[in-house]
């Protein structure tokens, strides 16, 4: 197949839905020489909110120490070749379709889903390269994600929140439980989790594992110095051991715990302090992007994935301290149907901001009409637009130099605005 015809057979995949388990995506792996073991040092990454952010760290100080560092996350924003790279650089279209022409009939066979053929496709090519390290991102989950056929060598976990409750579970404990079925007999196990229900399946996983658990905040002290709009400076102290001015391009004080969670990793490993630095400093270059990225300046334009309460909220509380500076805020809004709309609306109307909502380009969008509703139900000022980009073009021309754009919402929505504003 070539790449085009590749993405022609793997989109529509999709239609498979979300079908939980691992028997499919271990097939696949057999068909091309179980690239699962073959992955170097595992570093496999669950959470609710911040695993992204996290694995993206991780792979950064790896590879600035000097190792071949394979990255694996999802979704992408604007190519599917984005969910995988290799020491920052995407995997090549023609790997792609190389993988994808090898998997094709076992993947209709067994009704594989879009996610699973991805894993595949990303393990063979990282373990063909001969990758010193693998990072990976779950997709949904833990237990049933099909990242979970991996022996990990680090199983790390981010925050935990509601998200994708119907297969997840409805507390904090049963969510939590989930995400820790990532953790393996001789996985060392590090985490950002503190509230007791959910800190609580970690360490009965952990136990029954016999795996070490690490924790911010028991085992590591960290404190913000600056925060600024794609600037976090903090202090971070792991035991002994002292690094002062560590320096990212993060937006929000809220991501000092995932700054913590991924060097303590980096620690634990051995790597240098030039290595801690330098790969902080570098994030952006493993394709990093859409965690409120600054992409436009007059007006400003804030890009962000944020896509569940919770990860809404912590954007506004990274905003709240410099909203002062803007003469108007307004957020472009699309949501898919399994969030909490209202929850997310009362989170952003906050900002004291108005909206402009569209539907995403997703099946599972919400229709711009029902936000509409919602909005006004939550006392927004509120109009529709007939797309994403019709929506960002629309609050352009109504802002000044000096106001403030937040996109928010959902990875589709950030796909389909650097699309758009590519194409300007």
């Amino acid at each position: 197949m070539t790449y085009q015809e590749t993405l022609d057979f793997l989109y529509p995949l999709h239609r498979f839905g979300i079908k939980p388990g691992l028997e499919r995506v271990r097939e696949l792996l057999q068909v091309v020489g179980s690239p699962e073991k073959r992955l170097g040092i595992v570093v496999h990454v669950a959470g609710t909110n911040g695993k992204g952010t996290v694995a993206s760290l991780i792979a950064a100080m790896f590879r600035a120490a000097g190792l071949k560092t394979a990255l694996y996350t999802s979704p992408h924003l604007v190519d599917f070749t984005e969910r995988m790279r290799l020491d920052g650089l995407p995997i090549p279209e023609e790997r792609v379709a190389y993988y994808a022409s090898l998997l094709k009939e076992p993947v209709l066979e067994k009704s594989a889903t879009f996610f699973e053929v991805a894993t595949a496709i990303a393990f063979a090519w990282f373990a063909d390269e001969g990758v010193d390290v693998s990072v990976i991102e779950t997709g949904m989950g833990g237990r049933l994600d099909a990242t979970n056929v991996v022996q990990s060598n680090y199983a790390v976990i981010t925050g935990i929140g509601f998200d994708h409750t119907d297969w997840l579970g409805t507390t904090l404990g049963a969510i939590a439980g989930e995400k820790a079925a990532i953790i393996k007999p001789c996985s060392r196990v590090f985490s950002s989790v503190s509230g007791e229900e959910s800190l609580a399946p970690i360490r009965r996983a952990a136990e029954e594992c016999d795996a070490p658990l690490h924790l911010v905040g028991r085992e590591s002290r960290v404190r913000v110095v600056e925060s600024a709009i794609g600037r976090l400076v903090v202090d971070l102290q792991i035991g002994s051991k002292r690094f002062a001015g560590l320096e990212a391009p993060l937006t929000g004080g809220f991501h000092s715990s995932n700054m913590a969670l991924a060097v303590m990793v980096a620690v634990d490993r051995g790597l240098s302090e030039a290595a801690v630095r330098s790969g902080l400093l570098g994030l952006r270059d493993t394709g990093y992007r859409g965690r409120l990225e600054l992409i436009g300046s007059t007006p400003a334009v804030l890009l962000d994935v944020s896509h569940n309460a919770d990860g809404v909220r912590a954007t506004v509380d990274a905003l709240l301290p410099f909203i002062g500076s803007y003469d108007r805020i307004s957020v472009l809004l699309g949501l898919a149907s399994d969030k909490d709309a209202p929850s997310i609306i009362r989170e952003l109307l906050r900002l004291g901001c108005r909206f402009v909502v569209v539907d995403i380009p997703s099946g599972r969008s919400v229709p711009a009409e029902e936000l509409l509703e919602l909005c006004r139900r939550e006392g927004g000022e509120v109009s529709v637009a007939n797309s994403v980009g019709e929506g960002m073009d629309r609050l352009l021309q109504e802002s000044s130099p000096t106001s403030l754009v937040l996109a928010t919402g959902s990875f589709y929505l950030a796909g389909a605005l650097v699309e758009h504003l590519t194409d300007w």
